[in-house]
């Protein structure tokens, strides 16, 4: 596993070592060891989570409030999407700036979240399994996000929003500045 790609401070796009051969592939998803090595953190993961979901569909802009604020390891385990994050950390110098990194299945590659991003994906290929990793359980109370397309973060996706396939929720966040003030 390596570092390929450092977005914002924290905030790591790994390549995990892929073994193939005529029978397939092997990699290893998680290495406590290695993510600690590579990366200099150590990240207890509490929770795994599993979502499946069609062309088009875009699941975002989310985030638990503190106390509860979750880092998160995102892997593709079938299809593509468009991985997007936004650093809403009061005080950090790339506050409300935003990273997108496509992730598949044949790229093997896993974007790390630290703890003060809001975190979307939109689903490039007919189908995708997102699998994620999360330090933090998920507390419906600490809840959270902000409308993807709020012009002030300017969010730029690969697909018209009216072509989006968004759940109600999604389409009823409050703005960045409503929600995420530094």
């Amino acid at each position: 596993m390596k570092i390929i790609h450092r977005p914002f401070e924290g905030c790591f796009v790994l390549e995990p070592t892929v073994f193939e051969d005529a029978r397939g592939f092997f990699y290893e998803f998680y290495n406590k060891r290695t993510f600690e090595r590579v990366t200099g953190l150590q990240v207890d993961f509490v929770q795994d989570n599993l979502a499946e979901s069609g062309k088009n569909v875009f699941r975002g802009m989310h985030f638990q409030k503190p106390p509860y604020q979750q880092a998160k390891l995102i892997s593709v385990i079938e299809g593509k999407i468009l991985d997007v994050i936004t650093d809403i950390r009061p005080g950090s110098p790339t506050f409300g700036l935003w990273y997108a990194v496509e992730l598949s299945e044949q790229n093997h590659l896993q974007l790390f979240i630290p703890k003060g991003f809001a975190h979307g994906y939109l689903v490039l290929s007919d189908r995708a399994k997102v699998f994620y990793k999360t330090d933090e359980f998920y507390r419906p109370e600490y809840d959270s996000g902000f409308r993807f397309d709020d012009p002030r973060v300017g969010i730029r996706l690969p697909v018209p929003r009216e072509k989006l396939i968004l759940s109600e929720k999604d389409k009823h966040l409050p703005s960045f500045d409503e929600i995420v003030r530094p």
